[in-house]
């Protein structure tokens, strides 16, 4: 139903503003253009460093955000081989381009040494003019959109494009850190160092503030959304870079490195796949996998938000009672949620010292 309502959409949707000029009557004299918000030295020195890549992973468009060597096979045949890869693994909406300074921060804490990727989630990305959102829809795997399939799909990037004897450090933010200990459970050979779960979502999803909220809209209202969606993804960058910043206003040290990835979001198949993820998380993520947490409690680190919504500190209080040799930390920072918005950075920096005896016992 949600395909069929999209490409009437697109089918009978027009372009209502003829050129970028028209988007210049909605910004007020004198006042400067959120687009160039977005050119600062500090986000040209993130262009010139990182590597954006779309490919097909399970058939599934999935856009990549690479620190480092961005081919860890060629790589692995030179005559100093990366031994570790550090890999983020996004919340929902999957869009890799918001974690960008939570990235070069930690790229740069170890001064260059270790590659940093981001896989975004399939489908969460608009398509490049060359490609589109499936590579062939006959033989595309099933439901690779659904919360499963993403599982399944980064099992596939990680089988596909990371080498078999690379260790890795995990890091999953909100539903990132469910898809991680999912990861872990499903393939054990995997030579993980340490997990850093962030704002973890990885329990009763539905019954939390947040998640009593959005469930009927994802499950029952979502189709809802498309519309105003598409209508908004006919406007011209600008204005949209413009309306984005102003919904952000309140975010006092926003990281404006974000609005070109919320800007892309502006598009009804990257909603829609967002939003079907998102059902998906409120129905199957239920209870606690308790049995892959004991079984890997040694490389995991919990950091649970003090007013987040999403996974409330009461969740953080049954892991600490049920876990209390666990490595759990409660946020006394005050970071939100969406830590990306404002705080990727300082994020980056505490990981950084979570994972540094780890990657420094691996030198030896």
């Amino acid at each position: 139903m949600r395909r069929r309502l999209i490409a009437l959409l697109k089918t009978r949707g027009r372009n209502v503003f003829a050129s970028q000029k028209d988007a210049d009557v909605f910004l007020a004299p004198g006042r400067a253009d959120p687009a160039e918000a977005m050119r600062s030295p500090k986000s040209e020195s993130f262009r010139e460093d990182a590597s954006m890549e779309h490919i097909y992973c399970r058939g599934a468009l999935t856009e990549l955000l690479k620190y480092g060597p961005r081919d860890l096979h060629a790589a692995a045949k030179t005559s100093n081989p990366p031994r570790v890869l550090i890999l983020i693994i996004p919340g929902n909406p999957g869009v890799v381009g918001f974690y960008k300074t939570f990235m070069w921060t930690l790229f740069q804490a170890f001064n260059r040494q270790y590659p940093v990727w981001s896989v975004g989630h399939a489908g969460h990305c608009a398509p490049p003019d060359s490609m589109d959102m499936v590579e062939d829809a006959s033989v595309m795997d099933d439901d690779v959109f659904g919360l499963n399939g993403q599982i399944e799909h980064k099992l596939a990037f990680l089988s596909e494009h990371v080498p078999r004897d690379t260790h890795l450090v995990l890091v999953g933010h909100s539903i990132g850190c469910y898809i991680i200990l999912q990861i872990m459970k499903r393939n054990p050979e995997l030579k993980v160092i340490k997990s850093v779960l962030l704002f973890p979502v990885i329990e009763r999803m539905a019954c939390t503030p947040q998640g009593q909220v959005m469930t009927p809209v994802l499950c029952r209202l979502r189709y809802a959304v498309y519309l105003p969606v598409f209508l908004l993804s006919l406007l011209p960058e600008k204005l949209k870079a413009g309306l984005v910043h102003l919904a952000l206003r309140t975010v006092y040290s926003l990281d404006t490195i974000v609005i070109p990835a919320t800007v892309s979001l502006i598009n009804v198949d990257c909603i829609g796949n967002a939003m079907y993820m998102g059902s998906q998380e409120m129905r199957l993520v239920l209870e606690r996998d308790n049995s892959t947490i004991r079984q890997h409690l040694n490389k995991l680190i919990f950091y649970y938000g003090a007013t987040d919504d999403w996974c409330p500190v009461q969740y953080y209080c049954d892991m600490r009672r049920d876990f209390p040799e666990g490595d759990i930390h409660l946020c006394e920072r005050g970071l939100r949620h969406a830590f990306v918005l404002d705080a990727g950075e300082e994020m980056a920096n505490m990981t950084t010292e979570w994972i540094r005896d780890d990657l420094r016992g691996l030198k030896q």
